[in-house]
């Protein structure tokens, strides 16, 4: 298993995950030029990708979506709160597959058995995933105000996790956003402050962790060093074994062993 990042931040997502001959992608909230640009510095070919799963409904997660999946014949996965939402960004006229998944129970797509499942987040019907070949767990967790019990028995025990370090409570508080801006940022239906997704991480099983990536940051209230320094003083590691997903460029291919 495999998995590499387009791109992590307010100005749009896009995971790929491949195992053999199924290559997912996880959310697009990119333009359908800079989604090409971006999928071909990870060498990947569109005309390959098996299928796309869609967490929830914002723009820098599924603008981009169904103009990839129109152009290529790509098969869309996301929960019935999500279709609901997402029409605004379908083209008129279209074919594409759309495969509506509960938000508890897990689906194979191909190689790759997906188990989604349900997070707090100020969308219709938001999901969060954990993929796996049988061997490997990449779990996946980002957009979400606050943890439960139910994500962390998710995400336990994976061998890889993408985890949301959105901001630095201190640098939101102090930042530029409105005041109605940063309640909505830092509430429960909002995202994760560093010591949030620190804490998340001191409730797993971790023993087999292999690559642990801090995602979705904030480029006006956070910084890299800071979720590096929090996830690391969990796992009692050196705080660059740490990935992050940047912006302009994700982050290259990971392999889980």
């Amino acid at each position: 298993m495999r998995f590499a990042s387009l791109g992590s931040g307010s100005a749009g997502n896009s995971l790929v995950v491949k195992v053999h001959h199924t290559t997912l992608m996880l959310d697009c909230g990119f333009g359908l030029k800079e989604t090409l640009s971006r999928l071909g510095r990870l060498s990947v070919d569109p005309s390959t990708l098996t299928g796309i799963v869609i967490t929830h409904e914002h723009d820098d997660h599924a603008g981009g979506v169904f103009k990839l999946a129109a152009k290529y014949n790509i098969p869309v996965w996301l929960t019935y709160g999500t279709l609901k939402m997402v029409s605004r960004y379908m083209p008129n006229q279209h074919d594409i597959q759309l495969n509506v998944v509960d938000s508890h129970t897990p689906f194979a797509i191909n190689d790759i058995r997906v188990q989604p499942y349900p997070v707090p987040h100020d969308a219709r019907e938001p999901i969060q995933c954990v993929f796996t070949d049988g061997n490997h767990q990449l779990g996946v967790l980002t957009d979400v105000g606050r943890s439960t019990p139910h994500i962390e028995d998710q995400l336990s025990g994976c061998k890889a996790l993408v985890l949301e370090c959105n901001h630095d409570a201190s640098m939101l508080q102090a930042g530029p956003y409105s005041w109605s801006l940063k309640q909505r940022v830092g509430g429960d239906l909002g995202h994760l402050e560093n010591s949030d997704s620190a804490n998340i991480l001191s409730k797993l099983d971790n023993s087999q962790l292999q690559h642990i990536v801090a995602a979705h940051l904030s480029a006006k209230n956070n910084t890299p060093k800071l979720a590096q320094m929090a996830l690391a003083k969990v796992l009692g590691c050196e705080e660059d074994w740490i990935g992050v997903a940047d912006q302009m460029i994700g982050f290259d291919w990971r392999v889980i062993s």
